[in-house]
């Protein structure tokens, strides 16, 4: 087939290099390069950088809604666009330019978490599972039919950067049969109960509250794991916790109990991964070496 591929970050590109191997990808639309780092200098996305590294033809609009990149769009002749966490709302003009429309790998089990965030916002809400849907999109926010999903359980371990990996995969994986199966396969009107929504992350929720049940405070932590990561304060140094479990303890919420143990509001967390201050992230034996936590955490 004739394939538009419609993507930015990472999680894109397990799709992208199997649809590039089993059918003609005759586009790639990711978003502008960005400035990035301590010198603003412009960084391409995961995506363009394989595009480039393939040869594809690639596109870098800031918007779509500009009738000449609409015209530019349905002058590709393509058979059905797939995308994967593009970033840029897709007018009507460029929804109806393919043949097939185009179809969206979403990283959950619609119509629960529709929207930015649906991995880490599933670890947080404590759900058991998650999934990928191939859904065909419409105008509304994640409100399209679906073709094919499949579930994936979340373990009490799993952190936001572990099922973006798996997830990932499935997705690839999924694409390819549903566009093997696209002529005869009946999309599944999402349900209107059980509807909601994957707020994008905000870094100023990434401080933990020492206050919340040590479940909960886990929960925060492996979402937000590895980016933008869950932080507290610990002798005025900015601590990133990337792993942790509950454990057996009590006290002031905040306070150290021996070890990697910190108090919560009910129970305890103990750290398992974690990232100093200009460091990188290192387990908890490592860090405990060289590093005692204060008697508060803030």
């Amino acid at each position: 087939m004739r394939i538009v591929f419609m993507s930015t970050p990472s999680f894109g590109l397990p799709a992208l290099r199997a649809l590039a191997a089993n059918h003609r990808i005759v586009a790639v639309y990711t978003q502008p390069d960005r400035p990035a780092g301590r010198g603003h200098q412009l960084r391409p996305c995961p995506v363009a950088l394989e595009a480039r590294a393939r040869g594809l033809p690639l596109y870098q609009p800031a918007t779509l809604r500009d009738p000449a990149e609409q015209a530019a769009f349905a002058a590709l002749g393509a058979d059905v666009a797939v995308v994967v966490a593009y970033g840029l709302i897709l007018p009507r003009a460029i929804l109806a330019a393919p043949a097939q429309g185009c179809l969206n790998i979403h990283a959950s089990l619609l119509p629960r978490w529709r929207g930015a965030a649906p991995i880490q916002r599933a670890i947080e809400a404590g759900d058991a599972q998650t999934g990928v849907c191939i859904m065909r999109m419409e105008e509304g926010l994640d409100t399209g039919p679906v073709l094919l999903s499949e579930a994936m359980p979340i373990g009490p371990a799993d952190t936001a950067g572990d099922l973006h990996d798996r997830l990932a995969d499935m997705g690839a994986a999924l694409i390819l049969r549903a566009l093997e199966g696209i002529e005869t396969l009946v999309p599944r009107p999402q349900p209107a109960e059980g509807v909601t929504y994957a707020a994008k992350i905000d870094k100023a929720e990434a401080r933990i509250a020492w206050d919340a049940p040590a479940e909960a405070v886990c929960r925060k932590i492996h979402a937000l794991s590895p980016h933008p990561g869950a932080w507290t304060l610990a002798a005025g140094e900015r601590l990133r916790i990337l792993r942790a479990r509950p454990c057996a303890g009590a006290g002031e919420p905040g306070r150290a109990l021996g070890g990697l143990r910190v108090a919560c509001g009910q129970g305890a967390i103990e750290i398992l991964e974690a990232q100093r201050e200009g460091r990188r992230a290192m387990g908890a034996e490592e860090l405990a070496r060289g590093f005692a936590l204060p008697d508060i955490l803030g």
